[in-house]
């Protein structure tokens, strides 16, 4: 099957001012650099794009700083990581070994986002201070990830709808960027780089021509994802499956893309298992980060991948899918044989304690219904503009419209919507990928639009369709419709921000100032204070909220549930020498309430046990530090 020719629009009514005909000037570029017209022209919009946010950010977050840290647990757990690596922890060794018991923590994360953000700080470092360095390191990095997120916008955009659609994805992509904490100042865990990985994978895929160097990238950037974080690997996998049935169905026009991208990933997944896994951990299979488990099932399936095409590339598709058949079923089968386990979520080893007074209250790990139920305003943000995306390609398939770019598309979001289903953590993703399909979409309406200035109803098309393909604009839509109920039906107003401002702040520098002063010692406290305990302390935290964890966090439920007799037990075993105490955290708040007579609740009335002594600069504090006497 011959490939398709990119035609943003097909209506010969349509103006071509916004496509890319051989005389334009655009068209005439490509042609001399040896791209696609529909590709032409990028570079300069995403420069432009990328240095209107960088403006913007810098006015919205440069003059009131707080804190320079994301308020993520994660964001503070990777400069405390960072810092452990720039002070002489080994390369290797993955060990958080100021978290939980006595032999520390073996921490999922890979080195691959510590290195960049170690050397932005070793870099400002040169010509500032150390606190100001790490600021500016982590103000910097989150901007740099949102470089090649614009360029799989534009180029996706431009791909499916010429250049009118790359700018369209780009204003769509500096709104995404700018509505979600995952690309602010300070956000440095993986979630950006994720973003900007799955972003490129499916803009390879929608690259005309089926592009061998597209598909390597493509490639490249699976491998990259799974050595990352585990979170990502139903995508790959679905994009695997994608260039395997792309491969089936054109036959010797897919081999040189499809062998670019089996032979990428093997390659790229080898240099970052033996890049970033401890020698001693080679025959360990984790199934929360790259091991032995998810390198054997890449390169195998990849590797296979390769063969199949290289072998039969030139026969029919019977055999090819046949052929592809074969290295399905044997890379599922060695799964069953290597990595059984990891078949399932990776936290359903979790003690039902551990499920009940901590998991169950993490926002981005709820399912739809919980949201719906604890948050059904807002929930039009996470689930609304797939919803129309996802239609919206089904359409395009069976007008015939780029219908294979508009599959792998549909393919792409759902998956991720299916994980939003049952984690809302995955609705990112598929808001994301949803954008492109979206800003052709808006592009066309905006070039009817233009072309029928008097009509009304185009314009107001072209509005509504922007408006709705903006997931800031559903929440924003779903806060005012719950301040329009509260106040019809005379229900109190909540005040979120209000709320969030009035209560104490336990995890700033200020809140943790007693605490540091105190001689290094291991510390009982909730789980949301152990990120940041060892960030501005010299203490080891017994409890983080880190699946990974597992000793340490049951240590302190249980110091906290506990009757303060039996709660000295626990101290005792565990070593503790100081409890950090915050009355007015959730986890805190949630255990008093399950066991009122235990050691939290106790603290939480005032009432302080003979074993404990209060450290008095932090009575009236928003964090009681109390030492625990020998």
């Amino acid at each position: 099957m011959q490939a398709r020719r990119t035609e943003p629009f097909r209506s010969e009514n349509l103006p071509q001012t916004d496509q890319l005909s051989p005389a334009s000037p655009l068209a005439a570029d490509a042609v001399e650099a040896g791209r696609s017209p529909a590709l032409a022209g990028i570079h300069r919009l995403v420069w432009t794009a990328w240095g209107a946010l960088v403006l913007l950010v810098s006015m919205m977050h440069g003059f009131r700083y707080t804190d320079y840290v994301g308020r993520d647990n994660d964001d503070v757990m990777r400069l405390v990581q960072v810092r452990d690596l720039l002070a002489g922890q080994g390369w290797f060794d993955l060990v958080q070994h100021r978290l939980g018991l006595a032999e520390g923590t073996p921490m999922h994360w890979s080195r691959l986002i510590d290195l960049p953000i170690a050397n932005l700080v070793m870099l400002f470092s040169q010509v500032a201070d150390q606190p100001f360095a790490e600021a500016a390191a982590l103000f910097v990095w989150p901007l740099v990830t949102v470089i090649p997120l614009f360029y799989a916008l534009a180029v996706g955009g431009a791909a499916l709808g010429g250049r009118m659609a790359a700018i369209m994805a780009l204003v769509a992509g500096c709104l995404f960027v700018l509505s979600i904490n995952r690309f602010a100042p300070g956000s440095v865990d993986h979630h950006n780089v994720q973003l900007a990985v799955m972003a490129t994978i499916a803009a390879c895929f929608l690259v005309p021509g089926r592009s061998p160097r597209a598909y390597a990238l493509a490639g490249f950037a699976s491998a990259l994802a799974i050595a990352i974080g585990a979170e990502t690997t139903p995508h790959v996998a679905v994009a695997c499956a994608i260039v395997a049935l792309q491969w089936v169905w054109h036959g010797e026009e897919m081999r040189r893309a499809a062998s670019a991208f089996a032979f990428s990933m093997a390659a790229a997944l080898t240099a970052f298992f033996y890049l970033t896994v401890p020698p001693q951990a080679y025959a360990q299979v984790a199934c929360d980060a790259l091991s032995t488990g998810f390198y054997t099932l890449g390169v195998f399936g990849a590797g296979t991948l390769f063969l199949a095409v290289a072998l039969v590339s030139g026969r029919g598709r019977a055999v090819r899918f046949g052929a592809t058949a074969m290295v399905g079923v044997s890379t599922g089968l060695l799964a069953l044989l290597v990595a059984p386990q990891c078949l399932g979520s990776p936290l359903a080893d979790l003690d039902p304690l551990i499920v009940s007074m901590w998991l169950n209250s993490v926002t981005e790990a709820q399912s739809v219904l919980a949201e719906f139920r604890i948050e059904p305003w807002v929930a039009g943000g996470f689930y609304a503009v797939p919803l129309i995306a996802m239609p919206l390609c089904v359409l395009r398939i069976r007008q015939g419209r780029m219908r294979e770019a508009h599959l792998v598309l549909l393919a792409l979001i759902a998956v991720s919507y299916a994980i939003a289903l049952i984690q809302v953590r995955g609705s990112v993703f598929s808001n994301l990928l949803s954008v492109l399909p979206l800003a052709a979409l808006v592009a066309e309406l905006r070039v009817r639009a233009n072309a029928d200035p008097k009509n009304t109803a185009k314009g107001l098309a072209f509005a509504a369709a922007a408006l709705a393909s903006i997931p800031f604009i559903w929440a924003l839509a779903g806060a005012g419709a719950e301040a329009a109920y509260n106040f019809a039906t005379g229900s109190e107003v909540k005040n979120r921000l209000a709320t969030a401002t009035n209560e104490p702040v336990c995890t700033d520098a200020k809140a943790m100032q007693w605490l540091a002063r105190e001689p290094a010692g291991v510390v009982a406290g909730p789980s949301n204070l152990g990120a940041h305990i060892l960030r501005f302390t010299s203490h080891r935290a017994l409890s983080a909220p880190y699946h990974r964890n597992q000793g340490g966090m049951l240590t302190e439920l249980h110091i906290g549930m506990s009757e303060p007799v039996d709660a000295q037990k626990f101290l005792r075993g565990a070593g503790v020498t100081l409890i950090a105490f915050c009355k007015s955290d959730p986890q805190v708040d949630n255990i008093s309430d399950v066991a009122p007579r235990g050691l939290y609740a106790e603290l939480g009335r005032g009432r302080i046990p003979d074993f404990l002594a209060l450290v008095p600069e932090s009575a009236n504090a928003a964090m009681q530090v109390y030492r625990v006497l020998p």
